[in-house]
């Protein structure tokens, strides 16, 4: 296995119009580490996959993987195995035959080729399915024969390109299980590409955030770490409002008092409410925006509820464990996870607390002020 080391990476497709891809890319990726780049369409996460892997070229910057410089080196000499979006498997072939397809390219014994093979096809669960074809498997096997055929190869780095989002809903909880156990018994070191930052946040030793690179900005690198440091402790709006599912809510507000523990905020329904958030660096009087998750919100009787917002429903979902509650503060969209018994309908009033605790704060750059505490809601 190998580190993988990405020093200020920039992919341009037309340099003649000054308009990259991925800018000033700096990552340390830990032999053995599971890290998952994670962001919207458009951000660059595939291509940067894809640079790595020596599908598509680097512009500046370095990338080294095991200590060794990589960046004119072809694909086929990286030792680096690829899962793809689409499993690219061949229809003719069984299955043993599309794992061994590699190692033949390559000239290995054939008796290493069995061997590789029986080893994968054990670890995958696929030693029922050798001998079947493509046409004769579900999603999910195809995507474990495409596991399967990367194993073989033993490379040094595994690359993942959105694997499971051919599947259905259910099947993704099964593989991402499955992969995450792969991870456990390899200790291989993974790269894995999403746009569902549920798979990030469950896979993850840590998680890289891209962005779209917008206009005057350094990097769309926004944020590299841990999946919890990113939920507790985001680097800015945008980081804030993906990592978390429900979305982060935002309403605009206005600082009425700072202290070095707690500030306090004014919406502009005229509540104040108290966020346990460092927001010294700006003046009384600051337009900000107060970020609550829809988790951490409380029944107004509860002893953590030191504020209170309330809105128009619009609409609720009851799912049987708990109950979400899709509301209208402010003319913002605010969604609140309740509840199972919770019963409001379309145009009530509700109320719920708000832990200062819970609270996170952006300034005008949409930068996150340094939180003073973290909340888990009892």
């Amino acid at each position: 296995m190998a580190d993988v080391v990405l020093e200020k990476v920039r992919k341009n497709y037309n340099p003649s119009l000054m308009k990259d891809t991925l800018r000033n890319i700096n990552l340390n990726i830990k032999d053995g580490e599971f890290i998952v780049f994670v962001g919207p369409s458009g951000c660059g996460k595939s291509t940067l996959l894809r640079m790595i892997a020596g599908l598509e070229d680097i512009t500046d910057g370095r990338l080294m993987i095991g200590g060794q410089y990589m960046n004119d080196v072809p694909p086929v000499d990286r030792n680096i195995g690829m899962v793809f979006q689409s499993y690219a498997l061949y229809p003719h072939m069984n299955v043993r035959e599309n794992m061994a397809f590699g190692l033949k390219l390559k000239k290995m014994e054939p008796e290493t080729n069995n061997k590789r093979v029986s080893h994968a096809a054990d670890i995958r669960g696929l030693v029922p399915l050798l001998d079947r074809k493509p046409k004769a498997l579900s999603g999910g096997q195809r995507q474990r024969v495409a596991i399967g055929r990367c194993i073989v190869q033993q490379p040094s780095v595994f690359l993942f390109d959105e694997p499971l989002s051919n599947l259905d809903a259910a099947l993704r909880v099964k593989m991402r299980i499955e992969i995450a156990k792969l991870h456990q018994e390899l200790q291989a070191t993974i790269i894995y590409v999403t746009h569902d930052q549920i798979e990030a946040m469950t896979l993850a030793d840590k998680i890289c955030v891209l962005s779209p690179l917008r206009d005057g900005a350094e990097s769309n690198l926004e944020q590299y770490g841990a999946p919890l440091e990113l939920y507790h402790n985001p680097r800015n709006k945008f980081v804030a409002g993906f990592i978390g599912s429900p979305k982060m809510n935002f309403l605009d507000c206005v600082l009425v008092e700072v202290g070095e523990r707690q500030c306090k905020v004014k919406l502009n329904s005229g509540e104040i409410l108290t966020a346990c958030v460092d927001a010294r660096r700006s003046p009384v009087g600051t337009k900000v925006q107060l970020g609550i998750r829809p988790e951490h919100l409380v029944p107004i009787d509860h002893p953590d509820a030191m504020g209170r917002i309330q809105g128009e429903v619009m609409v609720a979902e009851h799912l049987g464990a708990e109950s979400f509650v899709y509301m209208n503060v402010d003319d913002k969209d605010f969604t609140v996870q309740a509840a199972a018994e919770l019963r409001v309908d379309t145009g009530d009033t509700l109320v719920v607390g708000v832990p200062p605790q819970a609270c996170y704060l952006f300034d005008e750059n949409d930068i996150a002020y340094p939180r003073t505490t973290t909340y888990n809601r009892s």
